[in-house]
């Protein structure tokens, strides 16, 4: 059995095939679409003229050359008419319309109510009401300006008509409209120059394409090319400069993973020293030693598994908030859970809030943000100390601060400190350094501000974190 042969694609799908948007294309219809556009103003120019341009009905010379004829032939009326119509063919062979009787400057010629002449198609009874004034006037179904001015020297009266309707436009496009006939013509002609042109004006461009397609996944350095050219710079700027912040963000990368493999190395280390040294122990205590030991690590590295896991979903892009997250029970809950790690070593965790106010975001990220705020402060406070928690209103902003009686950090390392893995120098705790990235990088996300500072008399540490009310978010939906 023969396999059927395969069915015709549409037009439309072969057309949309065989085009694909182009700059230069798009380029090239729009210096053609201007040339149209300048073609139809001249049109409109011309037809307005045509309409308000009475110089020919108003030149004397003509109706004095044709009177000076008319009166000096008038004894041989024959010479008369075969003079006259001369010089009609003549009128309508300066404007290009010998062939076009109905269509050029006509005339009539009378002696009182005789009709000496008349042009050929035009009817005989039109006739002005007023001499050396111009008139519209209908005859024969079409409508006509006139003029007509008398001999002083005979009754002899010629009368010069235009037509005054839309045949007047052909009549002025014909007779003036040889600069329009260049361009009419040579306008499929202009766009092999324009489209030449083109290229050769967007090879900067093509220049800039090449060099980021010769490259490389790895290579992230700035473009080699500078172009000189206004309209190439900021797009050449802007492709390096988020060129750099992609390779800040890949060696940031490179930087984190590396200093998380070391953090889990060390807790990860000291569990297998452990297990190695439970294979060797004699004794219950030394067993029950080792045991705890192992424990303590593998918290440890669950501990760094959990802020990186946290870290990780603070880090992703800025949404809108759509969540009202009441924070009363929102601190109780995180204090509960933390309440155990206090008391161990007498710690305080002192909660002020004058009332149950509400932030705008998402509810994990605020949850992980206080988790790091205030187990950070009972690990730096001393033993028996105080950590208080105060949550107050300003204007739509809810402001939450945290603070603690330990050493606190010094001025010059608070910037420092939201690094990740950063870790003052000195430092008596044990820890990864990634707690107050994690809060920075929930703050932001939520469009807040956060701050460090002394808590009393320069020792301690206070963290101020502001977030949006539920006011400033319009749109929030009650969670």
């Amino acid at each position: 059995m023969s396999p059927a042969p395969p069915q015709p694609r549409p037009l439309a799908a072969r057309l949309t095939a065989w085009y694909r948007p182009s700059l230069v294309l798009r380029l090239l219809v729009a210096q053609m679409v201007l040339l149209l556009l300048l073609w139809l103003f001249f049109i409109i120019l011309l037809i307005y003229q045509s309409q308000h341009d009475m110089s020919e009905l108003t030149q004397d010379q003509r109706y004095d050359m044709i009177l000076r004829v008319a009166d000096s032939l008038a004894g041989q009326p024959e010479r008369q008419h075969e003079s006259l119509g001369d010089i009609d063919r003549f009128q309508r062979g300066t404007e290009g319309l010998e062939d076009e009787p109905l269509m050029r400057m006509s005339m009539l010629v009378r002696r009182g109510e005789t009709l000496l002449f008349v042009s050929p198609g035009l009817p005989a009874g039109i006739r002005n009401s007023r001499l050396n004034e111009i008139e519209k006037l209908g005859a024969g179904s079409r409508m006509w300006r006139v003029r007509s001015r008398a001999s002083p020297r005979s009754a002899i009266v010629v009368t010069l008509v235009k037509p005054a309707d839309a045949v007047n436009v052909l009549l002025t496009f014909t007779s003036r409209g040889f600069l329009l006939l260049p361009l009419l013509i040579s306008l499929p002609f202009l766009a092999i120059p324009a489209w030449l042109s083109l290229r050769l004006a967007l090879r900067p461009l093509s220049r800039v394409t090449q060099e980021i397609a010769a490259r490389g996944p790895r290579d992230l350095s700035a473009l080699g090319f500078r172009p000189r050219h206004r309209e190439l710079q900021p797009l050449v700027a802007n492709l390096n400069a988020l060129l750099e912040r992609v390779c800040d963000s890949a060696r940031r990368e490179n930087e984190f993973i590396a200093d998380a493999a070391h953090e889990l190395r060390t807790p990860l280390t000291a569990m297998r020293i452990n297990v190695e040294a439970l294979k060797t122990a004699a004794g219950e205590g030394t067993r029950q030693e080792l045991l705890d030991g192992m424990v303590r690590s593998g918290d440890r590295a669950s501990r760094v598994v959990g802020q990186l896991l946290s870290l990780m979903r603070a880090d992703q892009a800025p949404m809108p908030a759509t969540r009202r997250v009441a924070l009363m029970p929102l601190l109780q809950d995180r204090l509960a859970l933390l309440s155990g790690l206090a008391a161990v070593r007498g710690i305080e965790l002192d909660l002020e809030m004058q009332a149950d106010w509400e932030a705008v975001g998402e509810y994990e990220a605020l949850a992980a943000m206080l988790d790091n705020l205030i187990e950070n402060a009972i690990k730096y406070s001393p033993d028996a100390g105080t950590v208080s928690i105060r949550v107050t209103r300003q204007a739509d902003r809810t402001v939450l601060s945290v603070s603690d009686q330990g050493p606190g950090i010094p001025p010059e390392l608070r910037k420092r400190v939201f690094g990740r893995f950063f870790r003052a120098p000195g430092q008596s705790q044990t820890g990864s350094g990634l707690g107050l990235a994690i809060v920075k990088s929930a703050v932001e996300r939520h469009g807040g501000e956060i701050e460090l500072a002394s808590a009393q008399d320069g020792r301690g540490l206070r963290v101020t974190v502001t977030l949006p009310s539920p006011k400033a978010w319009p749109t929030a939906a009650q969670g």
